[in-house]
Formats: structure tokens, sequence, C-alpha cells
């Protein structure tokens, strides 16, 4: 067995049954291993933003990692801008990237580069495997990386001759210890604070914002009058009717120190400090009200949910009743387009335990408040900020949840960095209905450059700004890749085509002109 085969049944040992591809010459030991090793599931896509894209959207959903198949410093180059958000997202991704033979790298061939100083920035483990015996201890390795709480980045350099000669076989996998309790003081300086009837909000973030954790933050709200926030760059939140609702803090600066003036106590749950998504002219970077104390109940890597049972009991909290969001009916909208209008057919139409993968930046503002009474759904957030998500985490969600209908909201702008998603959900055969918002312009950065005051935009400012002339033509495009598409006028068209879409069994594409 070589050693790619060793490293291909060892990924199986250690659980991880998904690799997103797209691979190059020096890959092909582990194409062909990955074909005498069923177990994996190998979905193809045609852009490497869409592999780290999709992996990400995985490991967000199926709480374990995938892995990539990457084609040397160039390929892992193209797809880091979604490894970026993943990172944010503290998503598991094993990410396994060939290199020359370890012989024919002195002779620098043209795609001879620095692999590990691409990985480096986003890659909490990383090793280049030194030889064919090593491949499958390594690869087993990089598994328990990935999965250490709470989830992040591996990646495996495979040079190509250690992929083609002779292995061990598969290495057992390595035990991934269980996230820690915080330490008893912070439960203690947490419980302190509450009892103090200070105004005080609990921030919480990662598996927080998942049902259990959400139910013991809402005991805790319930019991002492805290507040329920969670950052606006989330990964993932489960949310809707019968759940603990929770406010993202917003993006905009003067609305987020508008939302916070008020406090005393910011108490973090996996959560970093409340700060700007950029600096502005003549205004704070720390969106909390001077004087006000931010603690640590739990750091990302610690045990979350166990740390909000540990603070509920400590505050005789865990009998209280939680506020839980109350189903409401929301009734088709009519007429025009309109972002309220928008959000009026996402939440009349959002069938329960989907997954909406929100994307939809500008255009998308009315969503989160209008869909908080619908069915309970899952909801992912762009993290990172680094544009082109929505669509290849789709691929990855849908994948990970075959059952799940998936809801993609996209603008036109970030949708062309990764519309390649669009043929592996056509290949692949996912239950994705993607709307894209056509406002033929980068409209969040045209409210950017009013923010920073960079003064009234002329003509060539505005142009880099815009993406019409010629207007992008989303149906022809999806159609090109195999996806079903029609263009909706009215909120009628939109609602008739969502529905269409979601009752398909497969992915489809509703282009929204704005």
């Amino acid at each position: 067995m070589n050693g790619a085969e060793s490293l291909a049944r060892t990924l199986v040992a250690s659980g991880v049954d998904t690799c997103f591809t797209n691979p190059g010459t020096s890959e092909m030991h582990f194409v062909a291993a990955l074909d005498r090793v069923p177990e994996i599931r190998c979905v193809l896509a045609l852009f490497e933003g869409v592999v780290t894209g999709a992996a990400d959207g995985y490991g967000r959903m199926a709480e374990k990692p995938a892995a990539t198949l990457l084609h040397l410093a160039p390929g892992l180059g193209n797809g880091l801008a979604n490894l970026h958000n993943a990172s944010r997202a503290r998503s598991p991704i094993v990410n396994v990237v060939g290199d020359h033979a370890t012989y024919h790298k002195q002779y620098d061939a043209p795609l001879n580069a620095d692999i590990e100083g691409v990985a480096r920035p986003y890659s909490k483990w990383l090793r280049t495997s030194p030889s064919a015996k090593a491949v499958a201890a390594d690869g087993a390795e990089a598994v328990a990386a990935a999965k250490k709480a709470p989830g992040q980045i591996a990646t495996l350099i495979l040079p190509a001759d250690t992929a083609w000669n002779e292995g061990t076989g598969p290495a057992a996998p390595v035990a991934v210890p269980p996230p820690a309790l915080p330490p008893a003081d912070a439960i203690e300086r947490a419980a302190r604070i509450l009892r103090s009837g200070k105004p005080a909000a609990v921030v919480l973030a990662g598996a927080a914002l998942r049902r259990k954790g959400l139910e013991l933050a809402g005991r805790i709200a319930a019991a002492t009058g805290a507040q329920l926030l969670a950052p606006y760059s989330i990964g993932r939140i489960e949310r809707g009717a019968g759940l603990v609702p929770v406010e993202r803090i917003p993006y905009p600066v003067d609305q987020a120190l508008e939302r916070l003036k008020h406090l005393a106590h910011v108490i973090l749950v996996g959560a970093t400090p409340p700060v700007a998504f950029f600096a502005y002219p003549e205004k704070p970077s720390v969106v909390t009200p001077p004087g006000c104390e931010v603690s640590v109940l739990a750091r990302p890597e610690e045990d979350l949910v166990g740390a909000l049972d540990a603070l509920a009991g400590a505050l005789d909290a865990r009998r209280a009743e939680p506020k839980l969001q109350p189903r409401e009916t929301t009734a088709l909208p009519a007429g025009a387009v309109s972002f309220a209008g928008i959000g009026g057919v996402v939440a009349a139409l959002l069938p329960e335990n989907g997954i909406v993968v929100d994307e939809s930046i500008t255009s998308g503002r009315a969503l989160l408040a209008m869909t908080k009474a619908t069915p309970p759904h899952d909801w992912l957030a762009n993290p990172g900020g680094s544009i082109g998500m929505a669509l290849p985490l789709a691929v990855g969600a849908a994948t990970a949840c075959p059952e799940r209908k998936v809801l993609a909201l996209e603008g036109d702008g970030s949708g062309m960095y990764t519309l390649q998603a669009l043929w592996t959900m056509a290949r692949e055969n996912l239950k994705v209905t993607s709307v894209v918002f056509a406002n033929r312009t980068y409209n969040i950065l045209k409210g950017e450059l009013a923010n920073v005051g960079a003064g009234n935009p002329g003509r060539r400012a505005l142009d880099m700004l815009e993406i019409g002339r010629p207007d992008l033509d989303w149906v022809s495009l999806a159609r090109g890749m195999g996806v079903p598409a029609a263009r909706a006028e009215t909120l009628e068209d939109l609602a008739r085509l969502v529905s269409a879409g979601l009752a398909s069994g497969g992915p489809s594409l509703v282009e929204l002109p704005l």
C-alpha cells in the first residue's frame, strides 16, 4: 500500500468521509488512492475557492472535518479567501496539498513555491510529510488537530514521492481530548457580575449559539435580566420559533454604539470583545461604552456549553424558564420588490429545519428581524468578511446535510467570485436554492466610501464600485452550468420561484434585479 492510500484509509479511520477536490499532477497518486477507498465521497469543484468554502460549510454543519485536495502553492493560494472565513468560523478542515517530489524540489520547477509559507496564516497545524512511511501517522495527527476545540484548519503537504512510495498502511486515529471547563474563578466572577444588578450582556459564539447553549443562556437571562447578544460576524446560529432569541450586534459603528451604550458589563462566551469591522475617522474602534467592563466566562477553545451550565448552577438558574421565540405566520407580500418584501418572502417560505447561507450584504438587512419567528432553522453568516462565501458554503452545507433544504442568499458582486459553485451543485444534485440580488454594484462599498470620509466620488471612483455595463446575466450563467434559473421582477415572482426551487429536490437559482 503506497503512502497515498495509507493516508486515504487513515482519513476514513479518523472519521473523514468527504473530500472536496481540485487536484493537479502532483496529487495524481492520491486521486488514484481515493478511487480505491469508496468510503470517501469525492466532490469536484472547478475553482479552489469553492473547494475551501465548501469544506467550511461542511465543517460548520457536520461539526467534523472534511478534507480538501489542492494543487501546490497556487492551488492553495486560490483557496485562501475562504480559508480565511473558515478560520474565523472555527471550522474543522484537513487540507491535503500536493507538492513536487522531494528529490525534484532542488530543480526549482515552474510551480515550485513555499507552500508552508502560503498555508501558515490560516493553519493551526502544519506539516510536510518527509516520507511515505510518515504519511499515515501525519494524517491521523492532522485530523486530530482539526477536531481540536473549537475546530481549526490543519494542512498536510504531501510531496509526490511520499504518495507513490510504499507506505505503512493506515494509522490509528489520534484521540482528541474534550474541551476543558473554564477555571472556577471565571464562573464565580461572571456570577458575581450578573448578581450585581448592573446592566449586563452575555455575548455568545460557537457552540453557545446551538440549541443546548441557547437554552442555558436563556435560563441565565431569565434569572438575572442579562441581555443575550451575538457578534455580527457569526459562523452559525440555530434560531427560529421555540428557540431562545439572540440579537446580533449591529455592523454599522453608530448602531453598535447605540445598542451597547447602556451596558456596564459584557461577558464573553466563546466570543471576542466587540469592535468595529473597520476603522473610521473620528469613530471608536471599540464599540462598548467607556467604563464598560469586558470579562471572559469561556474562551473559544473551552467547553462553552459546560461553562453556561456551571454559570446557571452558580446562579441557581437551571430551573428558570427561558423566554422562547413564539411562532408567527407571515403572509406572502406582493407587488414591487423592496427590502422588506424580500424579508417577507423569505420568512413566509423558509422551511422547517432549513439552512440559510447569508451573504446578501446590503440587500438582506431586513432578513434577520423578519425571520426570527419562522420555523427552526440554521443561519450561516460570513464571520471573516472575505466575499465569495455563500455559494461554496451552500455546497458544503448541502453535502453535509443532504436531507435538508438550503437557501443561499447572495449578492451579485460577491457571487461572481465563486460562481463555479453552481456547477458543483448541478453535478451533485444538491438541494440548494440560490437567490442572487442583482443590484449591479458593490453597494456596501458605496456606503463605506462615505463612512470613511473619502469625499464625493467622481465617475472614475464609481466605475470601481459598479458592475454594470454590461449587466451580468445570472440566468444564463446558471443555466450554462446546469442549474435551472429564472428572473423575478416582482415579489410574486420571487415567492413562486423560491417555492418551486425549494420543492424541486435539486439546485435552482433566482435572479432578483434591484
